[in-house]
């Protein structure tokens, strides 16, 4: 991102990667990571999407386009590599663009674990910490991570076409 992000938006990003921590820890101590636990969460995730709150599976992962898209459109004009290669380059920037990720994502990271804490509570009759953090991750930074590089080469492409002769 070009721009300084606000402090509000920092603040916002650290409280929700905070939030996904703490989750997948309590998580992990209440439930134990087994092979039992991570067939349930498996189970209960596919199950999700047919039952109520439906409408989540389609509003966060939108959300997450269009964050991918306004970032996408800022990697091109400024002629930066595709987010999720650079991320996976490990070099001295790989933190940074990765924070530029979380920072975009993290209003929708905190709206998906809200989300599913109530379906968890009105469906499932219990609360697993875990599996709130793992399927706000799903829902919102993984379309996002998947997106925001193909958009980049995307409208470099258009960039190119449409500059002036």
């Amino acid at each position: 991102m070009t721009d300084a992000p606000s402090r509000a938006a920092v603040l916002q990003a650290k409280i929700a990667l905070g939030l996904l921590v703490v989750l997948l820890v309590v998580g992990a101590v209440w439930y134990g990571v087994s092979a039992e636990s991570l067939g349930r969460m498996l189970s209960d995730i596919r199950d999700r999407p047919g039952g109520p709150m439906t409408f989540r599976f389609i509003l966060q992962p939108a959300m997450a386009v269009i964050a991918a898209l306004r970032d996408g459109v800022k990697d091109a004009r400024l002629a930066r590599p595709p987010y999720f290669s650079a991320i996976l380059r490990v070099d001295d920037r790989w933190r940074d663009r990765l924070w530029e990720g979380i920072l975009a994502t993290a209003r929708i990271l905190i709206l998906g674990v809200v989300m599913d804490t109530i379906y968890q509570i009105s469906v499932l009759r219990t609360f697993y910490p875990g599996q709130a953090a793992v399927v706000a991750v799903l829902l919102a930074f993984l379309p996002y991570l998947l997106l925001r590089g193909p958009i980049n080469r995307i409208a470099r492409r258009w960039f190119v076409h449409a500059a002036p002769k």
